[in-house]
């Protein structure tokens, strides 16, 4: 539960208005925080007896740090984050935000079952230092999760969050697609930044696209496997799992859509689909890890239930690196 004196100052900074300077990024006059760019889901390093690696995490920071990313999601679906307690969430978000340069961006996934739970984690994650809150939808009562059921779980969340909110939809983990008509509505909110789309249907980021033209509202491609798509349908950049292990040719491959050098672009995208369906649905979280392992950052084992891969999946998995040139 939330003190009263937590109440007491997330009141205090509504009152002062939800365009507040935010690290910096937002001018204080209305104009939301810029998320354009690219940003790599940071895995959580674990030890051999299943404990956050902290150390680890500092290691994977430095070197991830030196790309060109606008910043780094932490807390994400990459970062195991329903195998986390509470404290080890905000720890995990504490050592990134001490660790990370100090000229990118820090969104921290502060999601949880519950409206009251998610305020209370995003209001936590705003004071260990997080620049945004991505919030996924809840979705073990998907049944009853109607549009207007998650309309008033995203406004209770953004009207008394200290720090600006993006949507996160992820219909492979959650089984709950958030509604077009549910972000509309949505894109409306003041402290609502964009949205994370992570469902792979470019027709709905474009339709999104387009009915939230006239807010300032941002959309964020959920996965390099469609980025080029996205870019092209008007988001604004990506949040991508595989930049984890080829983040110079993520970064690339928005440099290139950004300057409008499509067929370059579309080279490089096909080359990247494989390796991101491979660290993404076929093999997901103990593929990355894996991958990491083999591109000299510390990928490491997933905590249980999770189970590393079999010999034949690792050969597999390999495989649709080397045969795309990146092994």
């Amino acid at each position: 539960m939330l003190g009263p004196q937590v109440w007491s100052s997330v009141r205090q900074g509504l009152s002062r208005g939800l365009s507040r300077n935010v690290r910096g990024w937002a001018s204080g006059e209305g104009k939301k925080v810029d998320i354009a760019g690219i940003y790599p889901p940071v895995t959580t390093p674990f030890t051999a007896t299943a404990e956050v690696d902290y150390g680890k995490l500092e290691e994977n920071l430095h070197k991830l740090g030196t790309l060109p990313f606008r910043g780094f999601v932490v807390q994400g679906s990459n970062g195991e984050f329903p195998f986390l307690t509470s404290s080890e969430r905000l720890e995990v978000v504490s050592r990134v935000r001490q660790t990370m340069p100090k000229d990118r961006l820090l969104l921290a996934g502060s999601g949880c079952e519950s409206t009251q739970a998610t305020v209370e984690m995003t209001v936590s994650m705003a004071q260990v230092g997080a620049d945004a809150a991505m919030v996924v939808t809840p979705c073990y009562y998907r049944g009853r999760m109607s549009s207007a059921a998650l309309i008033h779980h995203y406004t209770k969340v953004a009207d008394l969050s200290p720090i600006p909110v993006v949507l996160y939809s992820v219909p492979a983990n959650t089984g709950l697609d958030l509604p077009v008509d549910a972000v509309v509505t949505l894109s409306q909110h003041p402290n609502i930044l964009g949205m994370k789309d992570s469902g792979g249907d470019v027709t709905r980021i474009g339709l999104i696209v387009h009915k939230t033209r006239k807010q300032d509202f941002q959309v964020l491609a959920g996965s390099a496997g469609f980025l080029m798509a996205s870019y092209a349908l008007g988001a604004v950049g990506g949040v991508c799992a595989l930049a984890n292990v080829l983040g110079a040719q993520v970064c690339q491959l928005e440099r290139l859509c950004l300057t409008g050098q499509w067929e370059d672009a579309q080279k490089l995208q096909h080359r990247l689909i494989e390796p991101n369906t491979a660290v993404t649905r076929r093999f997901g979280i103990p593929g990355l890890k894996k991958t990491m392992d083999w591109f000299g950052y510390y990928g490491g084992p997933c905590r249980a239930p999770l189970q590393e891969l079999s010999p034949a999946e690792e050969e597999a998995l390999r495989m649709d690196f080397t045969s795309n040139g990146w092994l």
